[in-house]
């Protein structure tokens, strides 16, 4: 053999050996897998015996397999020992659907963050294997929203998305999944993020949506019951609006409010007509303590029909709030106190909610606000919306209702106190964050302050006012009062601050009632 073949044959071999064994190596040190964060604590970290729980929770599943194809599954996600068997139901009810892509909805507990993160991790781990994420699914979800970003903090320490995957393992076989944790986002968001999984999707009939909750946390058995039959009732009536609203004001809880809207929002564009409840419990049935329960559900939502004509009405409850706020007159001051008075009074006296017909357009306009109910110059009652999530007049009406019979401070407002009942309005402005406490302005700004999706609170500016406090004292009763914060966690970068202003007016400004 001549040299220059000798030399040819050498670098041949050079070449098949970096193609064997160097170049594989690279790809594989290049994947970006996402290791698990609860597996050994909401989970059993060891594959054989995970695998075995959850078949036995298969097992005890009182659910047949569906014939239809499912869309949406709404699924717990605490530790396997006390909401797995309520899981268990949705995966065993869709598990005869061939699904290749699974979009996985879930909150943040841990992580304040303004947006939707979508995650780009090539796997995620468990146990039981790596699961591939669909990339093409979710690189085309990033550029349609500046908010749909890949936050890589959002996924560090979060465990409800991660606890659906076993069940997934379980259940299916080749599918991908697009791991979706949801931060705090405005209801204009919401919207544009279920329109993008419609428009991703399409007529596709392999992908499932699950959207990841738990419900009331930390009441008594009978109490939680009961919250939580209405919020389940406000999911299966597709009422966007009513589940918000009840979220914020804290007459109905659920962790997952955002994902579980979002599928809502892509239920009604899909055009899905059926909604069913599997199974409902809470821990309280799995601990035996019956005094500090957490509620969970399974529930699937399918349809009849695939897109349809694409069309419904648009929900007030997805409107966003105007960033310029217009002021208001003296007339249209008045017919908003109208509004809360006339509302008070037939609500408290027959526990009716009143219609009323709006002509002006202003008044039309979606906007925050907060009705404020005092007696004999105290506190009686003060509810309100800081987003906007319907007619101005309208949420006036609701607050002024939930004002007098929903704050849980106190107890629902008698006919008896209706004659020294004294109505305050507050109609905000869009908040906007602020990078610290200086841009904070006392008497003339409103404050929100929050961490993660359980801490927060407000106060409104005449708060600043009527206590006469120092702007340190002001922040530090807004944490510890309000969002249930350390009182100095105002201070910290990890907490979020907005501000927001208002037009405030008092019922004696027209001259009494």
């Amino acid at each position: 053999m001549s040299k220059t073949n000798i030399n040819r044959l050498i670098n041949f071999l050079v070449l098949t050996l970096l193609t064997l064994f160097i170049i594989p190596k690279m790809s594989i040190s290049d994947q970006k897998i996402k290791s698990p964060n609860v597996s050994g604590q909401f989970y059993d970290s060891d594959p054989e015996r995970l695998s075995k729980v959850i078949d036995g929770f298969f097992s005890s599943a009182k659910v047949t397999q569906r014939e239809k194809f499912i869309d949406i599954i709404i699924s717990p996600h605490a530790g396997y020992f006390y909401s797995g068997a309520v899981a268990a139901h949705g995966y065993k009810a869709a598990s005869k659907n061939l699904y290749k892509t699974v979009v996985i909805l879930a909150p943040s507990h841990f992580y304040g963050f303004d947006g939707v993160s979508v995650g780009l991790y090539d796997a995620f781990k468990t146990p039981l294997g790596n699961v591939d994420v669909d990339l093409d699914f979710a690189n085309k979800l990033e550029p349609l929203n500046d908010k749909f970003a890949f936050e890589e903090k959002a996924f560090a320490r979060e465990h409800s998305l991660e606890v659906q995957i076993p069940f997934l393992q379980k259940t299916f076989k080749d599918f991908k999944i697009v791991p979706v944790i949801v931060g705090q986002i405005s209801a204009q968001t919401l919207k544009d993020f279920a329109q993008a999984l419609i428009k991703i999707i399409g007529d596709r009939k392999d992908v499932l949506i699950v959207a990841s909750t738990d419900l009331s946390h930390y009441h008594d058995d009978e109490f939680a019951r009961n919250m939580d039959r209405k919020t389940i009732e406000a999911i299966k009536s597709l009422d966007v609006q009513a589940l918000v609203e009840g979220s914020y004001l804290r007459t109905l809880e659920l962790c997952g409010s955002l994902p579980v809207a979002i599928s809502m929002v892509y239920a009604k564009l899909k055009g899905l007509n059926n909604f069913e409840v599997l199974t409902y419990a809470n821990s309280g049935d799995v601990s035996g303590d019956k005094s500090n329960v957490v509620g969970y559900v399974s529930a699937i939502m399918y349809g009849d029909s695939g897109l349809g004509d694409g069309s419904i009405k648009e929900n007030a409850g997805l409107k966003e709030g105007r960033a310029d706020q217009e002021g208001l007159s003296e007339e249209q001051k008045k017919r908003l106190m109208f509004i809360a008075r006339k509302t008070v009074d037939e609500y408290v006296r027959n526990k009716k909610k009143l219609d009323f017909v709006e002509n002006d357009p202003r008044l039309k306009q979606a906007e925050g606000a907060f009705v404020t109910l005092k007696k004999n110059g105290q506190l009686r009652g003060c509810i309100g919306n800081i987003i906007a999530q319907g007619p101005l007049y309208l949420t006036v009406r609701n607050m002024a209702i939930a004002a007098a019979s929903q704050d849980h401070r106190f107890n629902p407002v008698t006919v008896k106190e209706l004659e020294d009942i004294e109505i305050d309005i507050s109609v905000l402005t869009k908040p906007r964050v602020v990078k610290s406490a200086s841009e904070i302005v006392m008497g003339k700004h409103g404050v929100i302050v929050s961490r993660g999706p359980f801490n927060q609170g407000v106060f409104l500016p005449q708060v600043a006012t009527e206590t006469g406090w120092s702007k340190e004292k002001f922040l530090s009763e807004l944490c510890s009062q309000k969002a249930q914060l350390p009182p100095d966690s105002w201070k910290d970068p990890a907490t979020k601050l907005e501000v927001f202003e208002a037009i405030v007016f008092e019922e004696n400004d027209f001259n009494g009632k």
